[in-house]
């Protein structure tokens, strides 16, 4: 009983400190490709990176994190299960 108890505590702390469960560093917006866009949001792939990097291009850097809802393709839910993700580093 308890060898089984240290062995899942054991499991669990592996789990736990695993490199996959670690969060991902937050990313500027304003600076990153879209493949680092792509890669370290959540629901957000290449083709809507992509328009979130030419959306900048256009329209000068974002000034705000809800300013995400003017890219086509970027709505309020994607933007909340991203929001710790994501900065704005000032300029």
């Amino acid at each position: 009983m308890i060898k089984r108890l240290l062995s899942a505590a054991a499991l669990a702390g592996a789990l736990l400190f695993s490199p996959l469960s670690m969060a991902a560093e937050p990313i500027d917006i304003n600076t990153a490709t879209a493949a680092e866009i792509a890669t370290s949001l959540n629901g957000v792939g290449p083709a809507k990176a992509e328009a979130i990097v030419a959306y900048r291009e256009a329209n000068g850097p974002f000034v705000s994190v809800d300013q995400l809802t003017d890219v086509k393709g970027i709505g309020a839910a994607t933007i909340e299960k991203n929001r710790t993700q994501i900065i704005i580093e000032p300029r």
